[in-house]
């Protein structure tokens, strides 16, 4: 990376960080870009630059956690066993996070008291899962694998959720790691219901 290219993003991350903080302090529907860009000490054209809008300085945290998990799995040898592969988007997450949990807790919490939020980060969420269940589609192989990586990606998107939530609601460093491991033990072993039509009748041994 360039010496441009390393004070873009550091701009950037001014930007986010400045914003962050003020949306926790007064609220985001009270927080105007004028106000970030004078905190940050730049012009209100300049954060329009890296942030289109508003929801961006926020929903950009999630969309860059998520993003880094798919490139890890993207990056990973072909002969990686797929549930191993999986593994890793979801610890990749928890790396992220537990990394910069401190700033990701208040993000959390301003997107949690945020209605305006919400339907921006399930259209992160939801692109997210569709480039996921792309990458296992095309790793997985077979005449179901459509489907199988579109049920992969939805168990790995709700497991990362739920876990996040977990995560927020405690205040124990290890809680989100914990919630993790507690969701995907919960699949593996069958504990987690799934819905059978009536109409197929009794289960056989």
């Amino acid at each position: 990376m360039g010496l441009r290219e390393i004070k873009m993003e550091r701009t950037r991350q001014l930007i986010a960080d400045t914003a962050i903080a003020l949306f926790s302090e007064q609220g985001f529907d009270a927080t105007t870009i004028d106000q970030i860009a004078a905190a940050a000490e730049v012009g209100p054209r300049t954060v329009y630059r890296y942030y289109p809008t508003k929801e961006a300085l926020v929903v950009g945290f999630t969309e860059d956690t998520l993003q880094a998990a798919l490139e890890e799995l993207r990056g990973l040898p072909e002969e990686t066993p797929l549930p191993q592969a999986l593994y890793q988007v979801v610890d990749s997450v928890r790396r992220t996070i537990e990394g910069d949990s401190e700033r990701r807790r208040v993000v959390y919490q301003v997107i949690n008291r945020t209605r305006s939020l919400h339907a921006e980060l399930r259209g992160v969420n939801w692109r997210w899962r569709e480039s996921l269940a792309e990458e296992i589609w095309r790793r997985a192989g077979g005449h179901t694998a459509e489907m199988v990586a579109a049920l992969a990606a939805a168990n790995i998107a709700a497991v990362v959720e739920i876990a996040i939530a977990e995560w927020a609601r405690s205040e124990d460093s290890a809680a989100l790691g914990l919630a993790i491991e507690q969701a995907l033990e919960l699949l593996r072993t069958g504990d987690v219901p799934i819905p059978v039509s009536p109409l197929a009748g009794p289960a056989t041994v």
